[in-house]
């Protein structure tokens, strides 16, 4: 008896600490599904469910960031010319902001060129501001792709910065951190889809950037947001990550203040996507407009819907966003509104690897006094290693051609090991083109791209 007893009782241990190990190995190694061909003609998110939308259940039981199915693509300049990388997408289990599973979708991508093995990583946060699947990057980025036609200019256009990424030998990983629900501007649930690709990507072992492998966030404006909160969840959501550095520009920091810079302004046509994005993800926040919105603002939301960035920006501008909602007083301040605005506003921990910031002191989307307050409470913690710019020669779009490059610069010295000057410096520039070395990298980067046309391979450097 005494034995059978025993035997049971190590049956049982050794049962838990399988499981156990098995929970605590987490995607990377996970066993990841067979590597699907490349589709001829790409299909947007809504015709393509079976890759975009598995079976709840299916993802219930996934680990976040754990590959559920994996394809080639084949990946190109404005849908047009194809790059000479291997790609692959892959869907992934993530969690939204409440914590509940969802699937999620990631493009990775691999330098032909040689590289040190395990690769570094570039987890490159495109500008989506959208709200239509067909608008993400995923099906943005592939050759013979529409979404470029039908309004999706700003992810092709910032895909010279991955590119620039994988000239230096660099894998990269593009997440559509939106969701599957095109939830723009929701930065947790951004942030989360983010690491989870970071881990989706570490695990599949064809892109050569293995779980030690160190990465590098970057983000621009709506990618900034994503980049931000994805650097603050870092050491609570994903600390096995091998995170080196983070940086973003053109700061989403706080919704609420880009909401009452841009009422009655050219820009209330971008911030009203952001709004029908948000109601997303936030249940209460979509219930509260419901019932608050007038006739006008909810004929706006169906027709602004399908849109992409481009037609998105352009329909309506000058809209009283404020004044389109029957509040009892000032809607930032009603309760569904502020709840809203407080978890999606960046500040709350501060980020554990080094942050390089850089933002234009004449922005005219993103206010810049809330990227300086967001930089005032990070470099409270004297723990903090932080670089600040202020660019004084360009607004919004301006700001990332010319402060992208210096960003790069910065990562690929975290990359390569380099320490991070500790604390904080803040700077007012009058140009970041003239940062040191960052209109070489923009040449070499051109050059690189010139190169592949005659059939040199990224990253033979």
């Amino acid at each position: 008896m005494r034995s059978r007893t025993a035997a049971r009782w190590f049956s049982l241990f050794a049962g838990v600490i399988v499981v156990a190990s098995a929970t605590m190995a987490g995607p990377a190694t996970a066993q990841v599904p067979p590597v699907a061909p490349a589709p001829t003609i790409p299909l947007p998110p809504q015709l393509d469910a079976g890759f975009y939308l598995p079976p709840a259940h299916v993802v219930a039981a996934t680990a976040p960031g754990a590959i559920i199915a994996v394809r080639q693509v084949n990946v190109a300049d404005f849908g047009l010319l194809p790059l000479d990388v291997d790609a692959w997408q892959v869907s992934y289990r993530s969690n939204n902001s409440r914590d509940e599973a969802i699937p999620a979708v990631a493009t990775l991508i691999k330098p032909r060129g040689q590289a040190v093995q395990p690769r570094k990583l570039l987890s490159v946060q495109l500008a989506e501001d959208s709200t239509a699947g067909y608008c993400a990057p995923s099906y943005a980025l592939q050759h013979l792709s529409v979404a470029p036609l039908a309004g999706q200019i700003v992810v092709p256009a910032e895909f010279l910065f991955a590119q620039a990424a994988l000239a230096q030998g660099w894998a990269v990983v593009v997440p559509d951190h939106q969701g599957p629900n095109s939830a723009y501007a929701a930065g947790p649930l951004a942030g989360r889809i983010t690491l989870d690709g970071i881990r989706a990507a570490t695990s599949f072992a064809p892109l050569e950037a293995g779980p030690t492998a160190p990465v590098g966030l970057y983000g621009y404006s709506g990618g900034s947001i994503a980049t931000g909160h994805a650097a603050e969840l870092h050491a609570l959501y994903a600390p096995e990550l091998n995170i080196v550095g983070a940086a973003e520009g053109g700061v989403g920091a706080d919704l609420g203040a880009a909401l009452r810079m841009s009422d009655n302004q050219a820009t209330s046509g971008l911030v009203f996507a952001a709004i029908i994005g948000l109601t997303r993800e936030y249940p209460d926040f979509a219930a509260y407009l419901d019932q608050r919105l007038h006739p006008l603002g909810k004929t706006l939301t169906a027709l602004k819907s399908p849109l992409c960035v481009q037609y998105q920006s352009m329909l309506l501008p000058f809209l009283d966003l404020t004044g389109m909602i029957a509040a009892d007083g000032d809607p930032p301040l009603e309760a569904p509104v502020a709840a809203m605005l407080d978890d999606t506003r960046m500040g709350k921990t501060v980020p554990d690897m080094p942050m390089f910031v850089w933002h234009s002191a004449w922005d005219e989307i993103l206010p810049l006094h809330a990227t300086d307050t967001l930089v005032d409470t990070y470099c409270r913690d004297p723990a903090t290693s932080l670089t600040y710019t202020r660019d004084h020669a360009s607004e919004h779009i301006v700001a990332e051609v010319v402060g992208g490059p210096a960003a790069l610069l910065w990562l690929r010295d975290r990359l390569d090991g380099i320490p991070a000057t500790p604390g904080c410096t803040i700077n007012d520039a009058g140009t970041m083109a003239a940062t040191p070395g960052a209109l070489d990298f923009l040449g070499d980067t051109l050059a690189a791209k010139f190169a592949t046309l005659f059939g040199m391979p990224y990253g033979s450097r």
